[in-house]
């Protein structure tokens, strides 16, 4: 069986001027790499569309993008804060929550690790380099260094997601400014970067709710982070 994967997506205006739905292709190869089918979900759903899409989704992933609505969580304003989306905000939320309470198998990258946070009722950094002291560089180019290992990451031996990798070091890129402040109270940290910032989370006794701060679908060369989008489809496809 191919279990199928909703990816939520941002909305964008094409060439042209005309609005459209949009994701990073990297995601839908990284899914359907690891066995999965992918299916994108656009923002604005209304609950009875978003309810009927989710029932037939066997796994979901909240993939990185624009920054999260600061009213979300209550959070202190800063000039680089970039393009929030209320409707992705509301459709994220919704899915999460959805799976927390399922038990659906759920994966969140860059944004989507912080959107997990958020909607688990945690806060976060709205500019690492201006809030968090003995901060290093976090927010790397993300047009010219995707691939650029810019930090090492270490990995709580103890956790599922050391199990899922099969290391606790790894080097990995960086493309974000925001990150977790307070951690949500369900949420267990499982990786952080040198100067102490969470970069991996999961949900304790879920069947797989795992979220990595870093863009592991831009790393595909290396196995460590093939195996946790299999490891993900792996567990959507045992429901």
């Amino acid at each position: 069986m191919i279990p199928v994967i909703g990816l939520t997506t941002y909305n964008y205006e094409n060439k042209n001027g005309f609005p459209i739905a949009a994701l990073t292709r990297m995601y839908i190869t990284a899914v359907a790499e690891a066995g999965g089918a992918p299916v994108l979900i656009p923002s604005g759903l209304k609950t009875k569309a978003l309810d009927s899409l989710f029932g037939r989704l066997d796994g979901i992933l909240l993939p990185g993008g624009v920054d999260i609505s600061i009213e979300r969580f209550g959070g202190e304003f800063h000039p680089r804060i970039d393009g929030a989306d209320p409707d992705r905000d509301a459709v994220e939320i919704a899915l999460l929550r959805s799976a927390t309470e399922s038990g659906k198998p759920f994966l969140g990258i860059c944004r989507g690790f912080q959107m997990i946070n958020v909607a688990l009722g945690g806060t976060l950094y709205t500019h690492i380099q201006d809030q968090m002291p003995g901060a290093i560089k976090h927010d790397f180019d993300s047009v010219t260094e995707r691939k650029l290992l810019a930090h090492e990451v270490t990995v709580k031996g103890t956790t599922r997601l050391a199990n899922v990798l099969g290391e606790t070091k790894l080097n990995v890129n960086s493309l974000h400014h925001q990150g977790i402040k307070d951690l949500a109270p369900a949420l267990l940290p499982t990786a952080y970067a040198p100067d102490g910032l969470v970069e991996a989370v999961e949900l304790p006794e879920h069947p797989f709710g795992m979220a990595v701060q870093w863009h592991p679908e831009w790393l595909l060369e290396q196995s460590v982070n093939q195996r946790l989008f299999r490891a993900f489809v792996d567990a959507a496809r045992k429901g």
